[in-house]
């Protein structure tokens, strides 16, 4: 088949641009990030004095600073983490064994008694910011036995955090089971696009684009349909995909690793299968952890942080920057004119 005029001349000066998603091509702050929040706070509602905790439990910048600080592979784990941090703070009893984690989590819950907590919560300035750097990541073992295995199957933080974020309907259909805590509205619902598709198309037009994202496979290509993206990105890779080859190199090479970001398994996975040549590759994401990947793959990704949705650009800037980041923009027409100057 004969190739159109230019054709040759365009495929040489493709470009690959990688794209995370939350954060970047779509604003997560009153869906993933407020469901964290709202995690938290649904976890401590069977304690006693649960009513003088505050509505919400803590600011959205103060959890923007502990899911900044990096090492954290998907909202789950910085629930996980969060309720740890305020579980510290809980007057406890005797923990229950019962060998069901429901149970065992709503008797010990049942039991806790949280006016210090709520206490803690209204007087200090930040307070998650604060316990991270007083107590560290280390999980209580309380709260890391209500994070094993999956939805349906017991862990209590995970199943939460989905019944939230997806609503009733898309979680019955999801995990095939009903909700046990949360029957509200979905807040994955709330999500809004960060990007302009027209900007999308024009890139696309002259790159290779392609999504990276630690977000389940059902989550990113549900928003991608609802917002009408889809037809722009040659590739997405997801969280199955790294938990897939996770798998094979346990049970090849009987290694146990994680190949979520900063691990830049998924980047060189994108650029290594495309058969398509391109000149220049760039990652554009908001976390460290995305520009330690770029900084880190063999194909020499150059890292973009953007910092259009940080509640506190300034303090994300400098962690970019210490991430290794190539350029940091705040808007995509940025984006774009870094591209062309490239090409």
């Amino acid at each position: 088949m004969k190739k159109p005029a230019g054709f040759n001349e365009r495929m040489q000066h493709q470009n690959l641009i990688v794209f995370d998603m939350d954060g970047v091509l779509i604003d997560v702050g009153a869906s993933y990030r407020d469901a964290v929040r709202q995690t938290a706070g649904l976890f401590f509602q069977p304690a006693r004095k649960a009513h003088r905790l505050p509505n919400p439990l803590f600011s959205l910048s103060d959890l923007a600073a502990v899911k900044h600080s990096g090492g954290l592979n998907n909202d789950w784990d910085l629930s996980c983490l969060v309720i740890s941090l305020l579980f510290g703070q809980v007057q406890k009893p005797l923990r229950h064994d019962h060998p069901e984690p429901w149970t065992r989590y709503r008797k010990t819950i049942a039991d806790c008694e949280v006016t210090r907590l709520a206490q803690f919560l209204q007087s200090t300035p930040s307070p998650l910011a604060r316990l991270l750097e007083e107590k560290g990541r280390a999980i209580d073992p309380f709260i890391a036995g209500l994070y094993e295995g999956d939805v349906g199957s017991g862990n209590v933080i995970k199943q939460i955090f989905q019944e939230i974020y997806l609503g009733p309907d898309l979680f019955q259909s999801t995990y095939h089971g009903a909700p046990r805590i949360y029957h509200g509205k979905g807040l994955i619902a709330r999500e809004t696009l960060l990007i302009d598709p027209q900007l999308l198309k024009r890139l696309a037009h002259n790159n290779i684009l392609a999504i990276a994202t630690g977000r389940p496979a059902a989550e990113a290509h549900y928003a991608l349909e609802r917002f009408g993206l889809k037809r722009y990105f040659a590739s997405v890779y997801c969280l199955e995909d790294c938990l897939r080859e996770e798998e094979r190199i346990r049970k090849t090479r009987g290694q146990t690793i994680s190949l979520s970001k900063p691990h830049p398994f998924m980047l060189d996975a994108i650029a290594g299968n495309l058969k398509d040549k391109f000149r220049h590759c760039y990652y554009v994401g908001d976390m460290p952890d995305d520009m330690q990947a770029a900084a880190n793959s063999r194909f020499g990704f150059k890292g973009v942080g953007i910092i259009l949705s940080a509640p506190d650009r300034s303090a994300l800037q400098k962690k970019l920057q210490r991430a290794g980041a190539r350029y940091l923009i705040d808007n995509f027409d940025e984006l774009e004119e870094i591209v062309r100057d490239m090409s």
